[in-house]
């Protein structure tokens, strides 16, 4: 009897058996075409791991996204029959059901990526999310997904360490920002040269007023303790009720100018925070002013998840609409494209790098070293 491999499956086998030869080669650069934008923070696939393969991605895209970070959500949401029955839940705020960490999300990421051409590769820059940063395993999970993909993956991200309604809701312990398990993650990050792409409220929902920010003061040391690695804040840590706090723009400006923090940059992604930052025009001219005197400091991204179509994948951007008519052309290409480019252009090169010095066994293959 013959037997038939499903298509995914197949799919699966030659994307693995490519990643052991190394058979992963692109151009180092997207094709020339005027693009409007390149995207810093888009989420191939949502909260039980369905979303839009990344070939409907590109066509997504189109003539106006010219490259995209490429990734899933590294949890998933249970469907516990005891707490909602029939009613399978699609979002963390359908249910009191708990979530997980689901690694296979990076096996997904891989095999999307691999299916697509060299020059279709190009356009995305994937990242590996799928591990849990309160193990201090996490980092040896994104070593092995680097052997056993190379060629693939330039970051690590987007992950959460305090995030509203979400990180209460993981099973087990959640990540504390003095864990030596982050420390261990992010130091692995710098040796590789990946981009980190953290989600961290920067204060707890609802705080008391004249208390300082929960969070604040956590996440910079974490920053300043890793001081060669490529951090990009998401969201500049404002969330759906974690709203700007008191002196917010004057914090972001002490960050900005403090040298001891060159190294980390901030993403104006998601609807939530372009609500926060087009409130008022005064609140836009703060932002634009913040942006203007660090014009390489920040990125643009749409935080759309499983985006269908174009039109309601740009629907962030639009929104944010006034503060780009508040920055020169020069300020707005870096903000869109420019940044974006240098900065995973550097991270292709350097994590390319650490691949090829890996030691490999006769095979070809990188193979995974044990340390204590």
């Amino acid at each position: 009897m013959r037997t038939t491999i499903p298509i995914y499956s197949a799919l699966a086998i030659a994307a693995f058996l490519a990643a052991a030869r190394g058979d992963v080669a692109r151009p180092s650069s997207a094709p020339a075409v005027h693009y409007l934008l390149d995207d810093s923070h888009v989420h191939l696939t949502d909260y039980i791991q369905e979303g839009t393969n990344v070939h409907a991605m590109l066509r997504v895209m189109g003539d106006k996204v010219g490259r995209a970070v490429l990734f899933g959500i590294p949890l998933q949401q249970m469907w516990s029959y005891r707490v909602d029955g029939d009613n399978a839940p699609t979002y963390y705020l359908d249910t009191d059901a708990p979530l997980y960490y689901y690694s296979f999300t990076d096996a997904t990421i891989a095999t999307e990526y691999l299916s697509l051409t060299p020059d279709e590769r190009a356009r995305f820059d994937p990242m590996i999310t799928g591990f849990n940063p309160a193990d201090m395993y996490a980092a040896d999970h994104v070593r092995r997904v680097l052997e056993t993909f190379p060629g693939v993956f330039e970051g690590i991200g987007e992950f959460s360490l305090h995030k509203e309604f979400v990180t209460p809701k993981i099973a087990g312990d959640p990540p504390s920002l003095e864990d030596p398990a982050l420390d261990r993650l992010f130091g692995f990050a710098e040796e590789v040269g990946l981009v980190v792409l953290v989600h961290c409220d920067v204060d707890t929902p609802f705080p008391k007023p004249g208390v300082d920010p929960a969070y604040l003061a956590g996440i910079s040391a974490l920053f300043k303790r890793h001081p060669t690695t490529t951090i990009i804040w998401a969201h500049i840590g404002l969330g759906r009720v974690v709203r700007p706090v008191t002196d917010q723009a004057r914090i972001v400006a002490a960050m900005l100018d403090n040298p001891k923090l060159a190294h980390v940059y901030f993403d104006l992604s998601w609807t939530e925070t372009a609500k926060y930052i087009v409130a008022t025009p005064a609140t836009v001219q703060v932002v634009a002013d913040l942006i203007t005197k660090h014009p390489d400091r920040f990125l643009f991204g749409t935080d759309e998840v499983a985006p269908k179509d174009q039109q309601d994948y740009l629907r962030v951007y639009r929104q944010y609409q006034p503060l780009w008519a508040r920055l020169s052309p020069d300020v707005l290409d870096r903000v869109r494209k420019r940044n974006y480019e240098r900065i995973f252009d550097e991270a292709r090169r350097r994590v390319r790098a650490w691949e090829q010095l890996r030691p490999k066994d006769v095979l070809g293959r990188q193979p995974i070293v044990r340390r204590p």
